[in-house]
């Protein structure tokens, strides 16, 4: 069980969660340009689930400015992923990949 929290708390999994929030909070306002709020927080998972980390880590970067063309191509990237079109499918939404 401590094992178990000690790895929890690792500083690279602390790294990946604070990278994985930080890409949170831009690719939310790019999803939610299309969809309602509740939705796009729905979807903002999916990308977040299907993106990889350097996708992630470059999303991140982007904290605190507007969504540019570079990152808006990333999530539509992402949104494409077969794993990104079964999640969206799963939540019952019309596919955004578009």
């Amino acid at each position: 069980m401590a094992l178990a929290l000690l790895v929890a708390c690792s500083p690279q999994r602390m790294a990946e969660d604070m990278t994985r929030a930080a890409a949170k909070s831009v690719i939310l306002p790019v999803v939610g340009q299309r969809l309602p709020e509740t939705q796009a927080e729905q979807v903002t998972a999916c990308v977040l689930d299907n993106a990889t980390l350097p996708e992630l880590q470059a999303l991140a970067r982007d904290v605190g400015t507007r969504a540019g063309t570079r990152t808006v191509a990333v999530v539509a990237d992402v949104l494409r992923r077969p794993g990104t079109v079964q999640c969206v499918a799963r939540l019952g939404l019309p596919g955004i990949a578009s």
